[in-house]
Order: structure tokens, then sequence, then C-alpha cells
């Protein structure tokens, strides 16, 4: 087992400049866009590790994974979750299995960093941060997130 790589001060601020950029991109795209969007790119992160340095152990994550981001379709709150939940997958990647991206042994530890902090954003509700963006847009996708989906096709 290979130690673990030393830190360097852009390790933390590299991912935590590219979470404001993605968070300034995001909120240019419209509701409910912006919240399907995201929820289709947490279900790609699922598979990002697999063939990561845990074997079989690998599949625990996306079998986890799934059902949360499904449920992130309705709710910006499960799509903080979904991030939340890799940034945890993230941290032992960065102690012992192989970086996300293998030509930089700190890769692992920036997108724990990223996806953390992403996922506070959508916990908050994913809020555009763009002057002159309607609230109106955010009931139509928040509003439904306090009661049970309900069947969409007849049975």
């Amino acid at each position: 087992m290979a130690a673990h790589p030393a830190l360097l001060a852009m390790d933390y601020f590299g991912p935590a400049i590219s979470a404001v950029l993605f968070v300034l991109i995001m909120s240019f795209v419209p509701e409910p866009t912006r919240l399907r969007f995201n929820a289709i790119f947490a279900a790609g992160a699922v598979g990002a590790y697999l063939n990561g340095g845990f074997g079989v152990w690998e599949l625990l994550y996306p079998a986890l994974a799934t059902p949360v981001v499904h449920r992130g379709l309705r709710s910006h709150r499960y799509i903080g979750l979904a991030w939340l939940m890799h940034a945890a997958w993230d941290f032992p990647h960065h102690l012992w299995g192989n970086p996300i991206w293998p030509f930089m042994r700190t890769s692992s530890f920036g997108c724990m960093i990223f996806d953390a902090l992403i996922a506070v954003w959508f916990f908050a509700g994913a809020p555009s941060l763009i002057a002159g963006r309607s609230p109106v847009s955010r009931q139509i996708v928040e509003a439904p997130m306090h009661r049970e989906p309900v069947a969409q096709y007849p049975r």
C-alpha cells in the first residue's frame, strides 16, 4: 500500500474555486432543467470509481447511491445527498484506493472537496446566484419535495 500523497494549498483551493464556478454556471440553467440535468450528472458520478481499487466492494457505492440519485430527479436535497455520498467515497480512494484521475494522485481529495461544496448548494435548494432569476421557478421544483411522489402512469 502506497502512502497517500502530500497535499498542497492548491489541492484545497483549486476544487473550491471550481465548485464556485460550477454553481455560477449552473445558475444560468433555468429550473426545472437545472434539477434534472444535475440528477443525471450525479448519476454519472456514481460509476466514476468502478475499478477504483477496492475490487467487488466498488459495487457497494452504486447500489446505495442509485436510489438516492433517482429521488434527485424531484429534489435538490437528494442531489446534495448523492454528492455528499460521493465525497464520502472519494476519501477512502484518496487514502487507499486509486485516484479518480490516475495522472493526478490528489484528484480524489480534490473531488471530495468539490463534491462536498456543491452538496451544500444543493441542500440549500440550488438557488440561482445570478441576479434577475425568479424564485417562481424554484417553487415549481421544490413544492413537490414536501409530499410523496404520485404515480404518473395508469395501473
